[in-house]
């Protein structure tokens, strides 16, 4: 299936490749390189027959095949489900505590096509670029099969903008299906989530484009010229460069009837750990956080009835936001983000949940953080 795809067409944008090869010569060197992905239910490895068999380890089997006397070590940061505003409250402790040489983002198939998610998109990559380590960074758009839709303008803008490499399924394998080369069914059995094959070659976009950069008389960057780099000026508000989530390990709010849950996360899958627990209608919890906006992360629960709650902002009742904990869908429970406030004062607020319906009968409300950003 592989010859089947032009993967030369999912380069949408080439790039400033230096970084890039800076880490194909650290591992032509011999000297350990970390390989980061950070992205949704894609990234995770979802519908893959094994862990192996997902893009991001296929990815790097190929670095380890390339450069067989490497130490390579290798994180999944995917999340099913999540957004990059959320990737960019939780990258330092999913992927930049592990001091990566290479980064590869994926959000195309979760972020919504708005401005929105263009300036959550835009901290992200701002902060993963600007890390410690000046990891070299690739962008990577997915799509969903029905119809080609994803956030490829949003992101690529970003792209661009800071001169980063883009790769998109949709110019390649979704122009071999639509050119009757390939089914839809050879790469995904629901429109979205690769099998195996649509694994295989997602891994195949990305290693072809490596493969071109080996090949490439590209200038070699110093490590004065990295210390002298400097990011321009944000295309956005930029309010999500600074995110940070605040649980059980990391915060002391007020705790009102709500409980903190102490049970260890065993790996970032585990989203419903480290939060805090609610059972019934008066229990509430209170956060003073700096920022200039505020989200709720939350459990919706496929089991009904579940807590209902609410949020008020800086005492302001008359816009309380709701929090609904019961899921409309049936795949599983959901870690939901609802937004609360964006573009607000830089300031210490007060933010107060409280249940507003709920007894031990009814499946307790569960908040997985409260994330603020600046």
């Amino acid at each position: 299936m592989k010859q089947l795809v032009n993967f030369n067409d999912g380069i949408v944008f080439h790039g400033n490749t230096e970084r890039i090869a800076k880490v194909l010569k650290k591992a032509e060197n011999k000297e350990p390189i970390t390989l980061g992905y950070l992205g949704g239910s894609i990234t995770q490895g979802s519908l893959s027959s094994t862990p192996d068999t997902c893009y991001a380890a296929m990815t790097t089997k190929w670095w380890r095949e390339q450069y067989p006397d490497t130490e390579f070590t290798y994180v999944n940061g995917g999340i099913g489900g999540t957004t990059s505003q959320f990737g960019a409250a939780r990258v330092d402790s999913d992927i930049l505590a592990y001091e990566p040489d290479f980064v590869i983002i994926e959000f195309s198939v979760n972020d919504d096509n708005n401005l929105f998610f263009r300036e959550t998109y835009e901290g992200l990559v701002r902060k993963v670029y600007s890390s410690k380590t000046a990891p070299a960074v690739l962008l990577v758009h997915n799509i969903f099969y029905e119809d080609g839709r994803n956030t490829q303008d949003q992101h690529e803008t970003v792209g661009r903008y800071y001169n980063l490499p883009c790769l998109s399924m949709k110019t390649s394998v979704y122009q071999a299906i639509a050119h009757g080369k390939i089914t839809v069914r050879d790469v995904t059995p629901d429109d979205l989530h690769p099998n195996d094959a649509g694994h295989a070659l997602l891994a195949n976009l990305i290693t072809n484009f490596l493969e071109k950069v080996q090949k490439e008389d590209v200038p070699a960057v110093t490590d004065t010229a990295r210390a002298a780099e400097e990011l321009p000026k944000p295309i956005t508000a930029n309010a999500y460069q600074n995110s940070v989530r605040y649980q059980v390990y990391n915060s002391k709010p007020e705790l009102m009837g709500f409980v903190a849950d102490t049970e260890e996360q065993k790996h970032i899958t585990d989203i419903f750990k480290r939060g805090f627990i609610g059972k019934k209608a008066g229990d509430a919890i209170r956060f003073n956080i700096k920022g200039t906006g505020i989200a709720v992360q939350y459990r919706k629960s496929v089991k009904h009835p579940a807590c209902v709650a609410k949020v008020v902002l800086d005492g302001d009742e008359a816009n309380a936001v709701v929090l609904d904990g019961n899921f409309d869908e049936t795949w599983g429970d959901c870690l939901y983000i609802t937004t609360v406030a964006k573009h607000i004062e830089e300031k210490e607020h007060t933010v107060e949940i409280t249940i507003t319906e709920g007894d031990e009968t009814m499946v307790p409300f569960y908040l997985v953080s409260v994330i603020g950003s600046k």
